[in-house]
């Protein structure tokens, strides 16, 4: 029994006490039932008695007692228990619980996935690091976080577009490009300018696709430096991504917005909507009427867009192209913008507590990580993959908040030990592989039997349970935005598997031993194991290696 039908179960109690006439409640579409912390409680618990108490006029507890008596005639049902002021505790039988691990290998990698956010239309955006020099390690968390963000709410029925927002507009995008020039004239970089070796290799790229870069006039050949180094930059941030697991949907230009008139029609479309004034020869948006702790300058006084106009444009951008939501993954140092990017959302008429979602993500360091050889003053992203791998980093940074500062140790993240957390999950898959792989040698096949009502050592209720919670994880971590509510969930799991397998025995003790329909339905419930810990590492953007 899944925790989706022992629901459906309640109901159908709930509804057998409502047409006896023993309660007068409205059957909810939807009963909660969750793992009791302490497994001598059972296998499931519910607090719907609770929460109809008050609608049916009675205490709590009473109502919880009449739904036991019509609960206990439930198929599957072994026990229900009242506990403290209202609580159900409920027991499986064997064999209804033990139906799970067939459930879940029937559905493969569809388990886990739900509908809890469907009908939400969401804008995705994280890193949208400038193009002017390689990804750092201060971007690879939101870099790991925004794409396990991304899995949990497609893999919950969300709508979801992952987008890259390219700084390429302004005076960094102009240092950027006199640097690369300087480069190919073999000049000093120029004060305020980008250093590295990598700036060099930008240079010789200009220079062998544009030989003729020397002979053009300093106008000519900046804006020709800047547009080969861009091009070469952003495909080197793309690669380093790709080589991270992660894949963009849209790369959205800043530049298009002031190149297609997007700043001076969003000026335009919040005037109309009563929030922008002009003072003083600038063109200001009234932010301060929504929470913001001062107006934001719209256009300077000399004519040009301040990056806040741009931030404006981008945000109706969005709106535009029909995203109801917009979630923004922003780094450490941007706190001020949450008020200021929700008061664009009240600006433009969009309900701020609704249309948007600002999150920060704190800063990471790694102990033992070594400066760039190319850039020189970062730590860049392609070397930790080069020395850790991309399992390790993003497993490690998926298992904690992103609100919480992290000081993680390159080294211990490369052991492949117990106590690295990756590497534990991992072998539990691992394992379950080598396990079938055995089972298949002698002569275990999951087609010639399955006998649920075997599965009756605590081990494996206790492992059935944590299977059937897979499900709620997921949909409570995509509603979270909390990927490491996965990563914790699946240490958990292995740690659960790890006690079974040195309990139950799948394969026969020696070639004499017949093989049994225990032996097959335990093959059963190590296969579940291994696609639920398969399905949750693909949602942390994280290989399932069957063997180490």
């Amino acid at each position: 029994m899944t925790p989706e039908e022992l629901s459906a179960a309640i109901r159908g109690a709930l509804q057998s006490a409502v047409d006896s006439g023993d309660l007068a409640v409205t059957v909810p579409d939807e009963v909660r039932v969750e793992r009791p912390r302490n497994r001598d409680h059972g296998d499931w618990s519910t607090n719907v008695a609770l929460q109809l108490a008050k609608g049916a006029g009675m205490p709590p507890r009473d109502l919880a007692t009449t739904l036991a008596t019509h609960l206990r005639a439930a198929d599957g049902v072994a026990a229900v228990d009242v506990a403290g002021p209202g609580f159900l505790n409920i027991t499986l039988d064997a064999a209804s619980a033990g139906e799970l691990a067939r459930s879940v290998v029937d559905a493969g990698t569809a388990y886990g996935r739900n509908d809890s956010e469907a009908g939400h239309v969401i804008n995705l955006e994280y890193i949208s690091a400038n193009p002017t020099g390689p990804l750092h390690l201060g971007h690879t968390r939101w870099a790991a976080l925004g794409d396990a963000m991304a899995r949990l709410l497609s893999a919950s029925g969300a709508r979801v577009t992952s987008e890259y927002y390219i700084n390429d507009n302004g005076a960094q995008m102009d240092k950027f490009a006199a640097s690369v020039l300087a480069a190919v004239r073999g000049e000093p970089t120029p004060e305020g300018g980008y250093p590295g070796e990598y700036v060099a290799e930008l240079g010789a790229k200009a220079r062998a696709a544009r030989p003729d870069l020397a002979t053009l006039t300093d106008d000519e050949a900046l804006a020709v430096a800047r547009e080969l180094a861009y091009a070469a930059q952003l495909e080197d941030i793309k690669d380093t991504l790709a080589a991270f697991g992660v894949r963009f949907d849209v790369w959205f230009s800043e530049k298009t917005l002031h190149d297609g008139g997007a700043v001076d029609e969003a000026v335009a479309r919040l005037r109309e909507q009563g929030h922008v004034f002009d003072q003083e020869g600038a063109v200001w948006l009234r932010t301060t009427d929504f929470t913001d702790d001062r107006d934001r300058v719209l256009i300077r006084a000399n004519g040009e867009p301040t990056y806040f106009a741009a931030d404006a444009a981008y945000y109706l951008s969005k709106k535009d192209r029909g995203f109801d939501e917009k979630i923004y993954l922003l780094g450490a140092d941007h706190h001020g913008y949450i008020n200021r990017l929700k008061a664009i959302a009240a600006c433009a008429g969009d309900d701020p507590e609704h249309n948007i979602e600002v999150r920060i993500g704190q800063l990471v360091d790694l102990n033992g990580a070594k400066l760039s050889k190319r850039a020189g003053n970062i730590i860049e992203l392609r070397d930790l993959i080069g020395w850790i791998g991309t399992d390790a980093i993003r497993y490690s940074l998926a298992r904690y908040p992103a609100d919480s500062p992290l000081s993680l140790d390159g080294e211990e993240l490369r052991k492949q030990t117990n106590d690295n957390p990756v590497f534990y999950v991992q072998y539990a898959h691992a394992r379950t592989a080598n396990v079938a792989r055995l089972a298949a040698e002698d002569g275990v096949h999951r087609a010639d039997g399955f006998d649920a009502s075997l599965l009756t050592d605590p081990t494996e209720a206790t492992l059935l349970a944590v299977i059937g919670d897979f499900p709620r994880v997921v949909a409570q971590a995509a509603h979270l935005r909390e990927p490491h509510r996965v990563a914790r969930y699946l240490e958990d799991l292995a740690a659960r598997y790890h006690k079974w397998y040195d309990t139950c025995r799948v394969r026969p003790m020696n070639a004499e031993e017949e093989v049994t329909d225990l032996h097959r339905t335990r093959l059963w419930l190590n296969d579940a194991t291994r696609q639920v810990l398969a399905n949750g590492l693909d949602l942390l953007g994280v290989s399932a290696p069957e063997r180490m």
